[in-house]
């Protein structure tokens, strides 16, 4: 249950050569998830909502992510779990990011700024009281911040089966290069705000590392939507034991029109 969030947010990103005139987002924005275990046994719940503010006298967009187990699973493991990012409006790129945690007692409070001009993060581990600045990669994201500026970052046009697409992102205190595979268009139903549809997807396979948690380096499937939005719809993770689901079930806040075909 403790990769309930991380899943959810972590794997995410889709990486184009440009960003697209027009914002995949805007102020507003809330999602929330589903999270289930082998497909069945409800296992959580996570939300992911979108402000504008102001940090240092500049106008970024604030993103605040939460995941919880819920019923039984929280009974037996429980999971609380807070990101933030505060990230540039026009850029994207991440100025602050949170990560605030309780998994079953593992406990963890990390606070990072990162100085792009030096390429540089400072990070506090405020748990340990122990400050660590570490040299970061060029136009670094981190695990929030990624994923609304490669939203903003997708060409559908340019994308052909088979296209492997990386990204390079900081968390706690390393750096991530990851790569995803694009497996091409789907249309999938879903159960979003009290409504059965049908949406267009682009379906990717992101590579993770085999071994204690992942079935294999490619046990992870997600569907994002074909619009303009390019919003996650599911995640699919093939576990060690068992699988773990990402489902979402509401929204709101969409800077674009959602494209559904009602599913009677």
């Amino acid at each position: 249950m403790k990769y309930i969030f991380t899943i959810l947010v972590f794997l995410i990103g889709l990486k184009a050569p440009s960003i697209q005139s027009e914002p995949a987002f805007q102020s507003g924005e809330w999602f929330k998830f589903r999270m289930s275990y082998s497909g069945w046994f409800k296992a959580g719940e996570a939300t992911l909502k979108v402000d504008e503010k102001k940090l240092n006298g500049k106008s970024v967009f604030h993103v605040v992510g939460k995941g919880k187990t819920t019923g039984l699973a929280n009974a037996f493991f429980k999971v609380r779990d807070r990101y933030e990012s505060y990230f540039d409006k026009e850029t994207g790129a991440p100025y602050k990011f949170i990560r605030k945690i309780d998994e079953g007692g593992h406990t963890k409070d990390i606070e990072i700024d990162f100085i792009h001009e030096e390429q540089k993060a400072i990070v506090n581990n405020k748990k340990h009281k122990k400050i660590k600045t570490i040299s970061t990669e060029k136009d670094v994201q981190d695990m929030v911040s990624m994923y609304y500026y490669l939203r903003n970052s997708i060409d559908i046009s340019s994308l052909s089966i088979g296209d492997e697409i990386k990204t390079n992102m900081f968390f706690d205190e390393e750096n991530y290069g990851f790569k995803l595979k694009y497996l091409g268009k789907e249309t999938i139903k879903v159960d979003v705000n009290g409504s059965k549809v049908r949406v267009k997807t682009l379906k990717f396979r992101p590579y993770v590392m085999a071994g204690r948690v992942f079935k294999e380096e490619e046990s992870l499937t997600l569907w994002v939507s074909a619009d303009k939005n390019k919003i996650p719809l599911k995640i699919k993770a093939d576990l060690a034991v068992g699988s773990l689901r990402a489902d979402l079930v509401q929204f709101k806040g969409l800077k674009h029109t959602f494209p559904i075909v009602l599913d009677n």
